[in-house]
């Protein structure tokens, strides 16, 4: 199946769309959530700046699938850490479900804005931004120097402004 139609993004749709979604039930045992995620492993593909022979269409569709697949177990991790958070908050101080809403996609696309950067550098950028903390302060909580905590917040700083 290596024809020059199986190489464009409809032709691997056409081709291989239902051996991906098989694919991705049987890592995710819910065929909803694999039919989701095989959709988007195909809009990834289609909204990709590079397009580049492919050789071997499923090992390179597992390969976008799995980017995928990791990205929802993320986005399911920060999702379950703010409902986490909003259940210790007092229930007159939380916000409502439109709020929960926006402040959650909020939280992801930062997330994705700060992919890449080094765990410490996103916690000082949170820990600054968030929870509004002091440099001193951050710098006693995660145990580096203030000039640490200037660099890390000058560089999350520096990812956020170049991502707008």
């Amino acid at each position: 199946m290596t024809s020059p139609a199986s190489h464009s993004v409809e032709g691997l749709y056409l081709v291989h769309r239902r051996w991906l979604t098989e694919w991705l039930r049987s890592r995710l045992g819910c065929p909803d959530n694999a039919a989701d995620l095989a959709q988007d492993t195909f809009m990834r593909l289609l909204t990709a700046r590079e397009v580049t022979p492919i050789r071997e269409p499923r090992a390179f569709l597992t390969t976008v699938a799995k980017r995928v697949l990791f990205n929802h177990y993320r986005r399911q991790d920060l999702e379950r850490a703010y409902l986490e958070a909003l259940s210790q908050m007092p229930e007159p101080l939380a916000p409502c479900e439109e709020h929960r809403a926006i402040i959650l996609q909020t939280l992801l696309e930062l997330d994705a804005v700060l992919e890449g950067l080094p765990v410490t550098v996103k916690r000082a950028f949170l820990m600054a931004q968030v929870d509004g903390l002091g440099y001193r302060e951050i710098a006693s909580e995660l145990g580096i120097s203030l000039a640490t905590v200037n660099r890390h917040l000058h560089k999350a700083a520096l990812r956020c402004y170049f991502a707008l």
